[in-house]
């Protein structure tokens, strides 16, 4: 049997600004109702990559293909209109002197008759169905949103592609639009393509994420892989705060305000970064003078003063530091625990939730 091509496939993309690339070598695929997030910060070359996709950016080098017929190459680039693709941008771009029906029917080719029940299946699915002769002004910006998506899927595309789709919503309706939209998008069967800066919006929509940084792809794989195997300490950083603890691997190991580290793989006398985030540090009301456990995941327990302590909501985040080393490092710990600075804590880790990575000599 015959393997199914993918919605979306880009081999190699390349393309070069001012001298500088902005995308370097770039290749992904996306099945059919697969959401794949390009994730990383402004300036990494996820929007080219997305512009390339959709054909309004040249690449200087590589490939795209949908559906199994290549769009772009060598000597080929098939302009936005044949590509078969809808697009989703953060300001929406609706027409404002069209009604709604106006708007999502605007893409739309073949009869009258055949356009208006394509319309009013998609406002229906997007909940809006009482809306069709209203106009953009008369919406409420997560109305404003629902009738982009139906736009952009009333052709029946076979790539959407989302910038930052979501950027320009209140936080109170952003969660529930994400997932309205995830929910019809799946159903649509179209290879989706999201571009974000935001790590929560990356883990609550993609299959799978990949994280950008420089013009190229540094760690590509399903959410919860990329989040907890990150493959350096900057693809973990960008998830979540971190806390390092610095040291010099000898004999492959590490001593530490906790104890010693495994570090096997590591060059004798090299530097080394464990890395942990601030939920994974936990303070010890319980064992604090009684000695180290070999045997516990938790390791050698250590002490530090409070330097201060911050109430966020639903955690409270406490900065220590060290008596070890002087070094900083701070927990997030569940409710309200505010210890005054100076107060003298001892903290554990749990070893089986730190990532330690060698230091790169320039």
């Amino acid at each position: 049997m015959a393997e199914t091509a993918p919605r979306l496939e880009i081999r190699g993309v390349t393309r070069a600004f001012g001298g500088g690339p902005v995308v370097a070598d770039v290749s992904l695929a996306v099945a059919a109702g697969q959401v794949t997030c390009l994730l990383g910060p402004s300036g990494c070359g996820k929007s080219t990559t997305l512009r390339i996709i959709a054909g309004v950016e040249r690449a200087d080098a590589g490939e795209v293909w949908i559906d199994g017929a290549r769009m772009a190459g060598p000597g080929l680039h098939l302009p936005p209109e044949r590509r078969g693709i809808g697009m989703m941008f953060q300001d929406f771009a609706l027409f404002p002197h069209l009604t709604v029906a106006a708007n999502v029917a605007f893409g739309l080719t073949g009869d009258r008759t055949a356009k208006t029940a394509r319309v009013g299946e998609l406002l229906e699915r997007v909940n809006l169905a009482g809306f069709a002769d209203k106009h953009p002004h008369q919406l409420s910006g997560g109305e404003q949103q629902r009738v982009a998506l139906a736009r952009a899927l009333a052709p029946r595309p076979k790539v959407m592609l989302m910038d930052e789709p979501f950027s320009g919503l209140d936080n109170r309706l952003r969660d529930g639009i994400r997932d309205t939209t995830l929910e019809i998008l799946k159903e649509e069967g179209a290879g989706v393509v999201l571009v974000t800066h935001e790590p929560d919006e990356a883990m609550r929509m993609a299959d799978e994420i990949a994280l950008m940084r420089g013009g190229r792809i540094v760690q590509r794989g399903a959410p919860y892989n990329v989040y907890n195997a990150p493959v350096d300490k900057a693809a973990a950083a960008f998830f979540s705060d971190i806390n390092v603890i610095r040291g010099i691997s000898r004999g492959a190991l590490t001593q530490t305000p906790f104890g010693a580290f495994l570090t096997p793989g590591h060059v004798d006398g090299g530097a080394v970064e464990i890395v942990i985030r601030p939920q994974h540090l936990k303070i010890d009301f319980d064992r604090a003078g009684r000695g180290p456990n070999p045997t516990s995941l938790d390791g050698t327990p250590a002490r530090g003063e409070v330097i201060r302590a911050r109430y966020l909501g639903r955690e409270s985040l406490v900065e220590f530091r060290m008596d070890f080393d002087g070094s900083t490092l701070t927990a997030s710990v569940p409710g309200v625990f505010l210890p005054s600075p100076g107060t003298a804590l001892w903290l554990m880790i749990r070893r089986d939730r730190c990532f330690v990575f060698g230091v790169q000599t320039k």
